[in-house]
C-alpha cells in the first residue's frame, strides 16, 4: 500500500509555503508524534546524538513495522511526526508505546508520544495538509501545513492524547537506524539552526517572509559537502546504533558487530572499492543529496552553513520580520551539523538523513523562540 499516492509532490524547495500546493490529509488518518522531554538539558549535557535518536526512532520503528518507506513523515531534531491510514493505527500505537519504553530504557530519556485523530484536529479549527518535497528521485520527505501538527504537539505537551510507554523491555524493530559519520564542520563559517513559525495563521506575510528567507539562503548553504559526509572510524554514535539494533543479542555483542561494519565501512569508503552492489563515492555523494537540511512543518526548519555576513543579514531580517507581526523566530550558531541515518538497505539509494545542528540545533532554537516570547 503507497501511503504517500494522495499527497502532491513540489518540483522545488521554494515553494513550501505556498498553502495551494498541498492536499488534506484524508479523513481517517492518525498523527503520530513524539517529543523528548527536557531534550534542551540532555543536549547542554552532551546529549545531542542520542537526543537525536530518540527523535527519530518511531519513524525507523514504523517503516519497519509496516515493511515500508512510503508514508509522511517530518523530523524536528528532539521529535517527529508522521501520518498513517486509520488501518495502520495499532501498529503505530505499538510502535509510539515502544519507542517510549525503548528510549526510557536504553537511552534514559523520557520520550513523550501521542497519537490525534485528523478529525479532533480539524475539530479544534486546524487542519493537517500534506505536500513531498523528493531532493532525489529516491526518497521523499513530508512537508506539512495548516497549523494542526503544531495544535497537536501544544496538547500532547499539555498532557492530552498521551500514550503511556511499554513495560520495561519493550522495543521497536529499529533496523537501519544509525549515525556513523563524523559531525559534519562548518566550511563558510557557522551552522545556523532556524525555526520560524507563523504568528497565527500562516497568513500571505509569513508566506512571503518564508519565500525571501529561502531566497537569502539560496543553494550554497547546504551544510553536507558535495561528496558527502567524512566516515568515522570510530563512530560517535556507536553505541547508540548497538542500542537501537541489538534485539534480544546481549549489548557487548551487537556493539562488536557495529564496530566491525563500521570499521569495514570507512576502509570502502577511503579506498572507495565496490563490496557487491554498494558503491562507496555514489553512496556518501546521496548522502548528501537524500539530506532533510530543510523542511516545512507548520512552519520553516533549516540548518544551512552561512558565513558571516549571510548569517548577520538573515539575523538582520527575522529581526524585523518579528517586530512587525509577521513572524515568530529561534536561531543558533553552531560549529558543526550532525547527521542520523534509516538505511533500509545499503544496496539501493534509497536511505534517509536527518539534519540537525550539533550545539543544540532546532531544540535550541525553539529554546530561544520560546526565550524571546518570554516562555519557558
Amino acid at each position: 500500500m503507497d501511503r504517500l499516492g494522495a499527497f502532491p509532490t513540489l518540483a522545488n524547495f521554494d515553494a513550501v509555503a505556498d498553502a495551494h500546493r498541498y492536499a488534506p490529509l484524508p479523513d481517517g488518518w492518525v498523527i503520530g508524534l513524539t517529543d523528548v522531554v527536557s531534550s534542551t538539558g540532555a543536549i547542554e549535557g552532551g546529549r545531542y546524538k542520542a537526543v537525536n535518536m530518540a527523535g527519530v526512532a518511531a519513524i525507523s520503528g514504523v517503516m519497519n513495522a509496516l515493511e515500508t518507506r512510503r508514508f509522511p513523515f517530518v523530523f524536528g531534531g528532539d521529535g517527529c511526526a508522521f501520518a498513517l491510514p486509520a488501518a495502520d493505527r495499532a501498529v503505530a500505537e505499538r510502535v509510539l508505546r515502544d519507542a517510549a519504553a525503548w528510549v526510557r530504557d536504553d537511552l534514559g530519556l523520557e520520550l513523550r508520544a501521542a497519537l490525534v485523530d485528523v478529525e479532533t484536529v480539524r475539530a479544534a479549527g486546524r487542519d493537517v495538509r500534506v505536500a513531498l518535497y523528493a531532493p532525489s528521485p529516491h526518497v521523499a520527505y513530508a512537508m506539512i501545513d495548516g497549523g494542526g501538527v503544531a495544535w497537536a504537539e501544544a496538547e500532547m505537551k499539555a498532557g492530552r492524547f498521551a500514550l503511556a510507554p511499554s513495560p520495561q523491555g519493550a522495543r521497536p524493530d529499529l533496523t537501519g537506524l544509525s549515525c556513523r559519520w563524523m559531525p559534519i564542520a562548518a566550511e563558510r563559517g557557522a551552522m545556523v539552526s532556524i525555526i520560524v513559525r507563523p504568528v497565527g495563521e500562516a497568513d500571505p506575510p509569513f508566506r512571503e517572509a518564508v519565500h525571501a528567507l529561502l531566497a537569502m539562503l539560496g543553494e550554497n548553504a547546504h551544510p553536507v559537502p558535495e561528496a558527502g559526509p567524512r566516515p568515522a572510524l570510530v563512530s560517535p554514535g556507536m553505541r547508540l546504533e548497538a542500542l537501537a539494533t541489538r534485539g534480544a543479542r546481549p549489548l557487548w555483542r551487537r556493539i562488536a558487530e557495529v564496530f566491525a561494519h563500521n570499521v569495514m565501512g570507512w576502509g570502502l569508503f577511503r579506498t572507495g572499492l565496490r563490496a557487491g552492489k554498494f558503491e562507496p563515492v555514489a553512496y556518501r555523494a546521496m548522502t548528501a543529496t537524500n539530506a532533510d537540511a530543510r523542511k516545512f512543518g507548520d512552519g520553516l526548519l533549516v540548518t544551512a552553513d552561512c558565513d558571516a555576513a549571510q548569517s548577520a543579514a538573515i539575523s538582520a531580517f527575522l529581526a524585523d520580520a518579528a517586530a512587525r507581526g509577521v513572524l515568530r523566530y529561534g536561531l543558533v550558531s553552531q560549529d558543526a551539523a550532525l547527521m542520523t541515518c534509516i538505511v533500509p538497505s545499503y544496496q539501493d539509494h534509497g536511505h534517509f538523513h536527518f539534519i540537525d545542528g550539533a550545539g543544540g540545533g532546532y531544540a535550541a532554537a525553539a529554546k530561544a523562540l520560546a526565550l524571546r516570547e518570554g516562555r519557558t
